[in-house]
């Protein structure tokens, strides 16, 4: 492990006798930073930046929206999927394909691939960890109640098909350029960059 050493991202912590460093002393080896060191200064003043703009009733505003937007998404899907909670929520909710995966063996993976063909880039899915088959389903404040319907109307039209035809699902996404990647293919079969020399 100690020939890894001077690949390893900068700065790393290092002590000696004066205490604890950062060592920038392997950088001209060094794979670079994993991401800037100190944060991302530009996300931190476009927050800002937007926060002065709405100003205290336009962040409350916002905030109402994005909670609406939610609750309406989740109001048009329960008939559709699974959803274990469905008291009132804040800005998001987990929707899942457990009745599709029961029913007709279709995945949330399917039904995420299946988005990409109608437009949607999909949620964040398999999260939480404690909801099988979980979709995190989170409009943002900025949504049209059309962006919203034409979402509601993709994922309805996703439940219908897995019922009438799950294997459109199995080999979804069908129209973009890239077809379905073999993920686990992917993990195992590494084709790297740069090879290091040992």
């Amino acid at each position: 492990m100690e020939k890894l050493i001077p690949y390893l991202p900068v700065p790393m912590v290092s002590k000696d006798e004066q205490g604890y460093h950062l060592d920038y002393s392997h950088e001209a080896t060094s794979m670079g930073k994993v991401h800037t060191f100190y944060g991302n200064f530009a996300v931190l003043v476009r927050a800002y930046i937007y926060i002065k703009m709405l100003g205290a009733k336009g962040l409350r505003r916002v905030s109402e929206n994005a909670i609406i937007n939610a609750n309406y998404l989740m109001a048009r899907l329960k008939d559709h999927y699974h959803i274990e909670h469905l008291e009132p929520c804040m800005h998001e909710f987990v929707a899942d394909s457990s009745w599709q995966k029961k029913e007709f063996g279709v995945s949330t993976l399917d039904i995420a691939k299946r988005l990409l063909d109608k437009g949607f880039h999909a949620p964040t899915v398999y999260f939480p960890l404690i909801i099988p088959e979980a979709m995190m389903i989170e409009p943002t404040e900025t949504e049209s109640l059309e962006s919203l319907n034409a979402f509601a109307d993709a994922m309805i039209e996703i439940a219908q098909e897995s019922k009438a035809n799950p294997e459109l699902l199995h080999e979804a996404p069908l129209t973009t350029p890239v077809r379905r990647v073999d993920d686990v293919r992917a993990v195992k079969v590494l084709d790297p960059i740069f090879k290091i020399e040992t």
